[in-house]
């Protein structure tokens, strides 16, 4: 049969149409049956070591900068598959590096400190800890309950699964423990601890957060602030004390620090723009002892959050305008003007996911997870986190995701009227092990054969 020109190259069209087809099926059903490899030896790891390892972490959680015996289990766990472990990193933090040739160098960060709260979720492994809080000195309940047993958990799964699939990925590992995220100063003490100049700045850095309040199974990841920066002030208002039968004689801080907490309100209302996010939040209000007696000073308490750290600037600087002025207003002389003091110890810049990183790791679990198991929630809070002292003015692109802690049948069950989902830092917060700590990992591991592909 002789075939003319056109019959000829659409029947090569074809061809070439049926070959490029086949040739991605091909490639999906080796992708399908490698992710599911992956995800079989996660789940078998996991109910192997992993789900009693996570049950021994929340039964013994441990408060801020006293993680001594958290950390030394972890240390313990990364060791014995062969990582070189470093301890006592910003007093109880851990590094641990595992070199596999050539390739980038990937970090991945848990934190690992609980909360001071008595647990009453009804779980049969519910935490009875108590422990001497270190910047208390008072003898405090301990509980997870903010699932960072669920973050060293899965950083001891990602170690166990990288360590026994080295053929699969090629680069340096770096796993990092870090304590004191709940006081927003354990990422800052390791830097000051000198991090990178000891062990190498990454070229990637990572890091997830485990959510009662999301679905098990799904993925939130966006690009741009995904957590907000944090710094607390103190402001000390002077006054005159005197009779509260005789006003006159003094200056009251009481209604002074009163005038400042209203003023505030117009940081935010006046000086910022409409999409501009910033919150000033005074939590804490003191002064005096007695009914009939005026102080002689009060002292306020400040949370202040931004997106960005020109929001910062903006809101930390009109803090000090409106407190010092309003002191000038109500008649002080300069030496006993309100007393602006802005922590250094618990501040913390914003992070910012890498919008280049965050489109690549997307559209990667996308193509493992389905469209309709990732999504990118704006969320109507500011949350504050310290993982972006670990990146901020070092030029390291990171990525910070957030996976689902509760299952769906939970959420149903609420909406038809049954047990709410409870949320982080409350003693019914819960989450569901078995469908969050295998994800945790299973995503993990995804990332960052990913971003240190086999050469």
């Amino acid at each position: 049969m002789i075939l003319s020109l056109s019959e000829f190259q659409s029947r090569t069209g074809l061809m070439k149409f049926l070959h490029n087809a086949l040739l991605l099926l091909s490639l999906s059903m080796f992708s399908f049956v490698s992710h599911t490899k992956v995800r079989d030896a996660i789940n078998t790891d996991y109910e192997s070591h992993l789900k009693s390892l996570f049950v021994h972490f929340h039964q013994n959680p441990e408060l801020s900068m006293a993680e001594v015996k958290t950390a030394k289990r972890i240390a313990q766990e990364l060791k014995s598959v062969g990582f070189e472990v470093h301890e006592g990193i910003g007093k109880t933090g851990i590094v641990a590096i595992l070199k596999n040739g050539d390739g980038p160098t990937v970090m991945m960060r848990a934190d690992m400190d609980g909360l001071p709260i008595k647990e009453d979720s009804g779980l049969s492994y519910a935490s009875s800890a108590e422990q001497t809080d270190p910047f208390t000195n008072k003898l405090s309940p301990v509980m997870h309950a903010c699932g960072h047993d669920v973050h060293i958990t899965g950083l001891v799964g990602t170690a166990r699964y990288m360590q026994a699939n080295l053929s699969t990925w090629s680069g340096t590992l770096m796993l990092i423990a870090q304590p004191a995220e709940e006081r927003i100063m354990g990422a800052r003490k390791m830097m000051e601890d000198g991090l990178w100049q000891r062990f190498g700045k990454p070229d990637y850095a990572l890091a997830l957060h485990v959510f009662s309040e999301g679905e098990t199974g799904k993925i939130d990841v966006s690009a741009g602030p995904v957590s907000a920066g944090s710094t607390s002030v103190d402001i000390i208002v002077h006054g005159v004390g005197t009779h509260g039968a005789y006003p006159q004689f003094g200056k009251d801080p009481v209604v002074l620090g009163s005038q400042i907490v209203m003023a505030l309100q117009t940081l935010v209302s006046r000086e910022l723009g409409p999409k501009e996010p910033g919150v000033v939040t005074v939590g804490a209000f003191n002064s005096g002892l007695k009914h009939n007696v005026i102080s002689d000073k009060a002292h306020l308490q400040l949370t202040v959050r931004y997106s960005s750290l020109e929001t910062k600037a903006k809101l930390l600087n009109g803090i000090t305008r409106i407190a010092e002025n309003m002191g000038r207003a109500a008649g002080l002389p300069d030496n006993k003007l309100p007393t602006v003091m802005i922590s250094k110890e618990e501040d913390t810049p914003p992070q910012i996911n890498d919008a280049t990183l965050t489109a690549r790791l997307e559209s990667m679990w996308r193509g493992k997870y389905g469209p309709d198991n990732i999504e990118s929630t704006v969320d109507d809070g500011m949350g504050a986190e310290d993982f972006p002292f670990f990146v901020t003015g070092h030029d390291i692109p990171s990525v910070y995701w957030s996976i689902g802690g509760t299952p769906k049948a939970s959420f149903d069950a609420q909406a038809k009227g049954g047990p709410a989902v409870t949320s982080h830092h409350s003693p019914f917060f819960k989450i569901d092990a078995d469908g969050s700590v295998p994800f945790a990992v299973e995503t993990t591991v995804a990332a960052l054969t990913e971003l240190m592909p086999r050469n």
